[in-house]
């Protein structure tokens, strides 16, 4: 079931949304070569606990950390180490709070120095797709409207997009209804009502679609070992469109 949020439910979550959009740009400030994941992973801890807020992420399902970094074939759910990025990466950050009772969640996908073309070009061609995905965040469309938007424009710029993980909604609890795919038909699924607060996520490769799940038990990475970028918004529907809770 869809849950609807009150406008003061959905007031708290912008609160909460404000504080991790500070904390994802302090930690996009920090990403060079030679950092180490688990250092951004350790700021991230501290600036959450600072903004009286607690991590979403940190147990749940055992994942062993706040911050989700994913590197360059890595989708998702990359766990923090004492690798160093280096000039040429990709990484994707995800962050997720848990503020006056509702989480909020969202993921960015940065360049570490000087990368290549393609990788660039991935990276635009993600993040426009999450912008062309949210056009379409509105009452009265449907699901199916986000995902086939997702998909026919990342299709068109000649990538793919990742079909085994979603999107989803979000509130009092970090994953909610529904499943927000990266692919699909137009006018299909539930329709969209105001009150819905949703995390919309584009995943997407430069290879193959195909993947498989990492050594660790919780990363995803591409099969063909292709480069993946990964852009994600915590966004509230509303009567006449919908407002993004977490830009970064």
């Amino acid at each position: 079931m869809i849950s609807i949020k009150s406008s003061e439910e959905i007031k708290i979550m912008e609160e909460g949304g404000e504080i991790l959009s500070k904390i994802m740009r302090h930690l996009q400030k920090m990403v060079r070569p030679g950092i180490t994941t688990k250092e951004l992973d350790k700021v991230a801890y501290d600036l959450v606990l600072k903004y009286g807020a607690k991590p979403s992420f940190l147990g749940y399902e055992g994942f062993p950390a706040t911050l989700c970094v994913s590197i360059n074939e890595e989708i998702v759910h990359g766990i923090p180490g004492q690798r160093e990025l280096k000039s040429g990466d990709i990484l994707s950050l995800d962050l997720g709070i848990y503020h006056g009772g509702f989480h909020t969640d969202a993921a960015i996908t940065l360049p570490v120095g000087k990368i290549s073309k393609e990788a660039r070009k991935l990276l635009k061609v993600t993040k426009k797709a999450l912008a062309i995905g949210i056009r379409e965040i509105k009452p009265g469309k449907h699901f199916g409207d986000i995902s086939f938007a997702i998909q026919k424009y990342a299709e068109s710029q000649g990538f793919n997009v990742v079909r085994d993980l979603c999107g989803h909604g979000v509130g009092r609890e970090l994953h909610e209804d529904p499943q927000i795919l990266n692919f699909g038909k137009r006018e299909t699924g539930p329709e969209i009502r105001e009150g819905m607060v949703l995390c919309p996520e584009p995943m997407i490769t430069a290879g193959d679609w195909r993947i498989k799940q990492g050594k660790d038990g919780h990363c995803f990475e591409t099969r063909d070992g292709s480069l993946s970028a990964h852009f994600e918004y915590t966004v509230a529907v509303q009567k006449r469109g919908c407002k993004i809770l977490t830009k970064i």
